[in-house]
């Protein structure tokens, strides 16, 4: 099982990207306070899972605000469990109406707020996108966002 969390933390134009380690996190109240400990104006956690789904959580005053690309995934890791729980889809499910998909189909659609990087330059529709586009892997919808905010050669190095 392939796991690679990282956290971005600073201000628009100097973002700096460190791993950071999940193991201890059994709740979404965990993850907040694990971003809470990077004291810069912007944190956000970004995660992968063996090539299945990606998640984004920011730290805001108003809380945790978390967007995950792939609500099947719920089904089938803990982490993305602890992330879904009480989020919305968005976007819309590819196999929703298909009379063809396959008996017990789960929900692949994007969860949670597609808006938390919209202040950012990556507006929620591209967001969406990015997490439904046949051929995206998670790794590169994480690429695509550290490639907007300025920090993908940061990820590139932590990734080895």
């Amino acid at each position: 099982m392939s796991l690679f969390a990282f956290v971005v933390s600073g201000k628009p134009g100097s973002f700096e990207v460190a791993e950071v380690d999940l193991s201890e996190c059994e709740s979404v109240d965990d993850v907040a306070d694990l971003l809470d400990d990077f004291d810069r104006p912007v944190r956000l956690l970004g995660v992968e899972q063996d090539d299945e789904y990606a998640v984004l959580a920011r730290s805001s005053d108003d809380g945790l605000r978390v967007f995950l690309s792939n609500g099947h995934a719920a089904d089938d890791y803990e982490l993305a469990q602890l992330f879904a729980d009480g989020l919305e889809e968005v976007g819309g499910d590819p196999l929703d109406g298909d009379e063809d998909a396959p008996a017990g189909a789960h929900d692949s659609a994007p969860f949670g707020d597609p808006e938390l990087l919209a202040d950012l330059g990556m507006p929620s529709g591209e967001l969406i996108e990015l997490a439904q586009h046949e051929g995206t892997l998670p790794s590169d919808l994480l690429d695509t966002v550290c490639q907007r905010l300025g920090c993908a050669e940061e990820l590139d190095g932590l990734r080895g």
